[in-house]
């Protein structure tokens, strides 16, 4: 079930929101936490044993670290729960990716082939709730947080559906106070509602436009200069107001049942830098891999070598958590090559003498080149692209449909208002700030152009759900 759809806008939003407000507090947890597995389990269902068995062993590891002071023992209970977590993860996200190429190299030598009868499907969400399991038993070994005695209480973390599926990553720690006590008032309510209906203002009347545009292409093969760029730009905006979008929806569901979660996204593209592109994409899981990998495995701590090491390390675990796929280690490994760049030429680079403004053009330039590996189906694709993008290739005339979708005037439309709204417009998050009766009266009517909007598109993928 994803967000933008008639079930859960007409539906089970509806009925989520009235059951859980008509429960008494005392049972409030409960009914969160059996509406996210209805949620969750709603095009899967046994999934949701994978879910609750994860559960179980990230509560009882918590409670054994937390009440015991035998050091072995906590530091079992923290090994089985990480562990446990990073098997699930490990098993379902990259089973297959690990047959494929142990039959390449097979195949490379010569050598029979490993016939799998195993198929394994990825389990929606899987990447979001481990690393969020995982910090609740991290933060509990490090003394950062209590465990938590109730069962229920831990399940609504760990299983809440507004950031279930596709985050943000919410850690323990940023809403233990919130389990424990929360106010719902008429105001957060309000700014809910806004962050909910400016997320499907930027899923369905952006996103799902320019990634009409951006599947053109890529899908095309053999595409013009211009055309190739175009795609590549347009792919940047899918993916920022799809997985923007989505973030904010999920805040603004929380928002409405008492929890404020932290901001996601903050103008990621208007970055000076890829260092301060990762300050501001996808913050949740960026703090996650500093506070969790980065940190731990020395930081900037241990010598300028190590610091570069650890960054590209880093970044190409955190390819790797986007996909089983050797373009997401290359993305990756781009990303960590171009942080340790940076960092080992500081205030004394070209780069750093320029304008902001050209500043901010290059970075983008440089997210838009490594895009290309995060969108195409495979490394041969990619580089097909690329050559697409920086020389004139053998054009196949077929290929002129190509341009007479991508300049229709609705998308050419969209792609210059989605470029307005990411380089001038204020983030959600500063914009809900202060509600006046006008800008509320703007996101509902927004809202409503959406839903209509909504009912007459057939293409509204969710990109990060495959993450």
């Amino acid at each position: 079930m994803v967000f933008s759809s008639h079930i859960f806008v007409y539906y089970f939003l509806p009925i989520a929101l009235l059951s859980y407000y008509l429960l008494p507090r005392q049972a409030k947890h409960l009914g969160l936490t059996l509406l996210s597995y209805l949620f969750y389990g709603w095009a899967n269902p046994p999934f949701v044993l994978l879910m609750f068995a994860s559960t179980v062993v990230d509560y009882m590891c918590g409670r054994v670290i937390y009440a015991s002071e035998d050091y072995r023992r906590r530091k079992l209970a923290l090994t089985i729960s990480i562990c446990s977590n990073l098997s699930l993860l490990g098993f379902f996200k990259y089973f297959n990716f690990g047959v494929s190429n142990f039959n390449s190299i097979l195949e490379f030598l010569g050598l029979p082939i490993l016939e799998s009868v195993l198929a394994v499907t990825l389990p929606l969400g899987i990447s979001f709730y481990t690393f969020q399991s995982m910090s609740y038993t991290i933060d509990v070994y490090r003394g950062d947080g209590k465990a938590i005695r109730n069962f229920i209480d831990f399940a609504c973390y760990v299983s809440m559906f507004p950031q279930l599926v596709a985050g943000p990553i919410i850690r323990f720690s940023e809403v233990a106070g919130q389990l424990k006590q929360r106010t719902h008032t008429l105001e957060k309510f309000a700014r809910g509602i806004a962050f909910f209906s400016l997320g499907m203002v930027k899923k369905i009347l952006l996103a799902n436009p320019c990634g009409k545009c951006a599947d053109t292409v890529f899908d095309a093969g053999i595409v013009s200069t211009l055309d190739a760029w175009y795609g590549t730009i347009a792919y940047s905006f899918q993916i920022y107001f799809d997985f923007s979008g989505y973030s904010d929806m999920a805040i603004g569901l929380g928002l409405m049942l008492g929890f404020t979660f932290p901001k996601n996204f903050d103008s990621p593209y208007a970055a000076g830098s890829i260092t301060e592109f990762w300050r501001k994409w996808h913050i949740s899981l960026s703090s996650w891999l500093r506070d969790y990998l980065y940190i731990p495995l020395g930081g900037n701590r241990k010598g300028r070598t190590r610091t570069y090491i650890n960054l590209a390390l880093v970044m190409l675990l955190g390819g790797l958590w986007h996909g089983a796929s050797w373009n997401f280690v290359i993305w990756g490994g781009i990303h960590g090559g171009m942080l340790a760049i940076e960092r080992y030429r500081g205030k004394t680079s070209f780069y750093e003498t320029l304008p902001r403004v050209l500043r901010i053009v290059l970075t983008f330039l440089l997210v838009l080149i490594t895009w290309v590996f995060f969108r195409s189906i495979d490394l041969s694709h990619a580089l097909t692209y690329l050559q697409c993008m920086f020389s004139s290739a053998n054009i196949n005339p077929a290929t002129d449909l190509v341009s007479g979708i991508l300049y229709q005037p609705y998308y050419l439309m969209t792609m210059c208002i989605a470029g307005i709204v990411v380089w001038s417009f204020p983030q959600t998050w500063d914009w809900t700030q202060r509600l006046t009766p006008l800008r509320m009266g703007v996101c509902l009517l927004l809202f409503i152009v959406s839903l209509a909007v909504l009912s007459t598109q057939a293409y509204n993928p969710f990109i990060y759900f495959i993450f």
